[in-house]
């Protein structure tokens, strides 16, 4: 089993998005107010707080009980017979009564206790890889929930930037039609343009008041009480290759319940197996014989008959769910692979997607907004180039959040599956944006 300690390290891991520094200017008036949420801080408060992995502790509980249950020897037994009352002729009345007061044990054989110990046993570790599998489940959610966070912190940040922009070339053209050099259906343009932005920013802010909300309830929390999300989303990882990473598969707690669910299997194959060699029932014990007014002592063994062919059939439903483990291990590992392949694809596309808006696109449209710019004011280009200038370099930079936040998206989803994190959290490739 994974310790507490084993699986705070890997869920940081696991959702390595945590920021060396922080990302966003903590005067940003578009941010909320308060301490700012580190990864770290968010994996703590789900780990202690999620009400989806309180239940685990309860199944525990329960099945230490069975497991006490189990170890349990047969309670012996007393009883008390009465012969010969109530009959007829010499029998009649209790005349000629015997009373038997005799004390009964099973002995187990084959280790029947020992066994039903040990399937006890494994039940509890298949609860307990259920947990790591709920764990990683969980810790799965609060990355996708904390990537999404983050993206929509850049987003409103991003629309603040476009209202500003909205806002200075509103101011410019007021200028320029006061003096002349712009007609008035410029200046209706830049103020339709800037409602817009409004709009936009207004719903961004919306969309970041949602999913801060989904985050929060991932440790039980009704509102959010923490400020901006300290997330390092233009940190992109750098992968291994494909078979690197299918390599770890079979250490995931997904495939570890496989191995977990072939011991218990086996333990009920010993169960029934046990099963087959019976038990004795050993009874010792007093009689009184009323006639004569004497005692006697009695003792007696039993045995049940036929228990290796009553024992068979769950023997053999014992041995038929072992064997089926192997090739459901076997089908699950398929579907697993071809799942990693495609998440790996789609990872590997969203960092070169990243890369070049930042590389190439981003610094070649900021160049060309600074150019139309100064043409427009010399009136070398119209108020439609400059305006679509400017939703270009928007539109850019919101596709490079985009794809940023589909390669954490999916990198949490590699590391979901394969149970470990997919690389060195300081093993990033870095994409700034432009403020």
């Amino acid at each position: 089993m994974f310790t507490f300690q084993f699986r705070l390290a890997a869920a940081c891991g696991l959702l390595s998005l945590v920021a060396a520094s922080a990302t966003f200017a903590e005067t940003d008036p578009t941010l909320p107010d308060g301490p700012p949420l580190s990864l770290r801080e968010a994996v703590r408060n789900t780990l202690d707080h999620n009400p989806e992995l309180a239940q685990f502790a309860f199944q525990l509980q329960a099945q230490d009980a069975r497991a006490d249950g189990a170890g349990l020897r047969p309670a012996p037994e007393v009883s008390l017979q009465f012969d010969n009352v109530l009959g007829t002729g010499r029998t009649r009345g209790l005349d000629d009564a015997e009373a038997t007061l005799a004390l009964s044990q099973v002995i187990e054989l084959g280790g029947q206790r020992s066994r039903r110990i040990e399937a006890a046993q494994g039940g509890r570790d298949q609860i307990e890889v259920a947990r790591e599998i709920a764990q990683l489940d969980v810790l799965a959610e609060l990355g996708r929930r904390f990537v999404h966070a983050a993206s929509d912190q850049k987003q409103l940040q991003l629309t603040g930037l476009a209202t500003r922009l909205a806002e200075q070339t509103v101011a410019e053209i007021e200028r320029r039609v006061n003096d002349a050099r712009s007609p008035r259906v410029e200046l209706n343009r830049a103020r339709i343009a800037l409602a817009r932005a409004k709009v936009l920013q207004e719903h961004a802010e919306h969309e970041l008041l949602t999913s801060r909300r989904k985050l929060a309830a991932m440790w039980g929390q009704r509102e959010p009480d923490f400020g901006p999300v300290d997330a390092a989303l233009f940190e992109l990882p750098r992968i291994k290759n494909f078979e690197a990473l299918a390599q770890r598969l079979s250490r995931s707690p997904d495939f570890m319940q496989f191995a977990t669910e072939a011991r218990q299997r086996d333990a009920e194959i010993a169960v029934a197996l046990s099963q087959a060699r019976g038990a004795i029932t050993v009874s010792g014990g007093l009689r009184r014989l009323q006639q004569t007014q004497d005692t006697a002592l009695v003792a007696g063994v039993s045995m049940p008959l036929f228990s290796a062919r009553r024992a068979q059939p769950a023997i053999a439903e014992a041995e038929a769910l072992r064997a089926g483990i192997d090739s459901k291990a076997a089908a699950q590992r398929i579907r697993a692979e071809a799942s990693l392949f495609a998440w790996v694809q789609e990872l590997r596309h969203a960092i070169t997607e990243a890369t070049v808006l930042r590389d190439e696109v981003l610094p070649q449209m900021e160049a060309a907004l600074t150019d139309t710019r100064t043409a427009w004011q010399r009136g070398r280009y119209s108020y439609l180039e400059w305006t679509e200038a400017q939703r270009e370099r928007i539109e850019i930079e919101r596709a490079l959040i985009v794809a940023a936040a589909d390669a954490h998206l999916y990198r949490v989803e590699i590391e979901r599956l394969t149970g470990a994190a997919l690389t060195d959290p300081n093993a990033a490739t870095t994409a700034g944006v432009a403020p």
